[in-house]
């Protein structure tokens, strides 16, 4: 399916992380199958051991819980879908130690179902010993903060041209503010940005934090 004005969203979000140092490794048009073993192998990486944090960014169509893969069909193909839990069960502690205690940063551009995110408004046995006897448990899953595109169950939109409204907002809030705010407190002025009634027209969306387990703030201090 096709995705117009996706071109942008990827030139954007490249130059970002670029900006911010990251090295950028992009696997594109993958299905469902492929993007599992691209966030697999990205969990296997050696530089993580080196490095202080990683983001991951998805962008495609989606559904409650999943991305779509490129074979995506609904009537022909609707198993070509890759959950997103995925990406956390491979980059956790267990299976992704070398980034153990480390931000990880999600980004999905993707729907999550076919509502509009608007309404009318008006005022009308236990698995483990009770006694822990070592300190040697770790969390399961840490240090992870995701800012999805929108809210459960809604659309996300995207201009033919200039590309998704979550990554156009996104990418400009960090040039801006990154240099002297933390991971939250630019999610959050993303969100603010998604409140603004003028944002998108008459349409609604509004980006959603998400699963984050992140104890510490996270600043990117770009040009350091």
């Amino acid at each position: 399916m096709k995705r117009s004005g996706s071109e942008k969203d990827e030139e954007n979000m490249e130059k970002l992380l670029k900006e911010l140092d990251y090295q950028v490794v992009k696997r594109p048009n993958l299905s469902a199958k492929e993007m599992d073993e691209a966030i697999r192998d990205f969990a296997q990486r050696e530089e993580h051991k080196y490095s202080d944090s990683a983001f991951v960014v998805i962008m495609s169509h989606g559904k409650r819980d999943a991305i779509m893969g490129v074979h995506y069909h609904r009537t022909n193909n609707p198993s070509d879908s890759f959950p997103v839990d995925n990406v956390y069960r491979r980059l956790n502690s267990e299976n992704c130690p070398a980034l153990r205690d480390k931000p990880k940063v999600i980004l999905i551009q993707a729907c999550r179902g076919g509502e509009h995110g608007r309404v009318w408004a008006s005022d009308g046995e236990p698995d483990e010993p009770i006694e822990i006897e070592d300190d040697d448990f770790v969390h399961k899953e840490k240090d992870f903060i995701s800012l999805m595109s929108c809210t459960p169950d809604t659309k996300s939109y995207r201009h033919v041209q200039n590309g998704t409204f979550y990554v156009q907002t996104l990418v400009d809030v960090f040039i801006k503010c990154a240099h002297e705010d933390h991971i939250e407190e630019l999610f959050r002025k993303v969100l603010r940005r998604f409140e603004h009634p003028n944002m998108i027209g008459n349409f609604k969306q509004m980006a959603c934090k998400d699963r984050a387990t992140l104890p510490k703030l996270f600043y990117l201090f770009p040009g350091l």
